[in-house]
């Protein structure tokens, strides 16, 4: 370390307030604390932070089941394609887990049922949701 840089410092080491932080909003996304996550969002928190496995807000919110927390975040900019580590989309997510209310918040905000692998459209064929097929089909233009 150089004399200039603070002590602490480091590109290797995260502060821990920070971690500390942000596992906390991510917290709020899982547990669908919208009214919380929102005046986090009002103080300036990015609305697409992803975590250490390139989850964002609106892919745990999404899938936990919490529509209302996934319609916040899509309010407030969030990219409801925004694809994790691991190829998948916050929509593949909520028809894997069969939330109804959050498919239709997502794809209300212009989510992609062919975004990400498997796709939402793949998921809902390969577990028979049909529903969510009738879903995506009416939305094609």
């Amino acid at each position: 370390m150089s004399n200039s840089e603070p002590a602490g410092a480091s590109e290797s080491e995260p502060d821990p307030e920070v971690v500390e932080l942000a596992t906390r909003v991510f917290d709020l996304a899982r547990r669908g604390e919208t009214d919380l996550l929102a005046a986090y969002l009002d103080a300036g928190l990015p609305v697409n932070l992803t975590n250490d496995k390139g989850d964002t807000l609106v892919m745990l919110a999404a899938y936990h089941g919490h529509a209302r927390t996934a319609a916040l975040l899509c309010e407030h900019g969030a990219d409801p394609d925004r694809l994790n580590d691991r190829g998948q989309s916050p929509l593949a997510g909520a028809v894997f887990k069969g939330a109804d209310e959050v498919v239709d918040v997502l794809v209300d905000h212009g989510a992609d049922p062919d975004a990400g692998t498997p796709s939402a459209r793949d998921a809902a064929r390969l577990f028979e949701k049909d529903h969510y097929l009738q879903r995506f089909a009416g939305d094609q233009t």
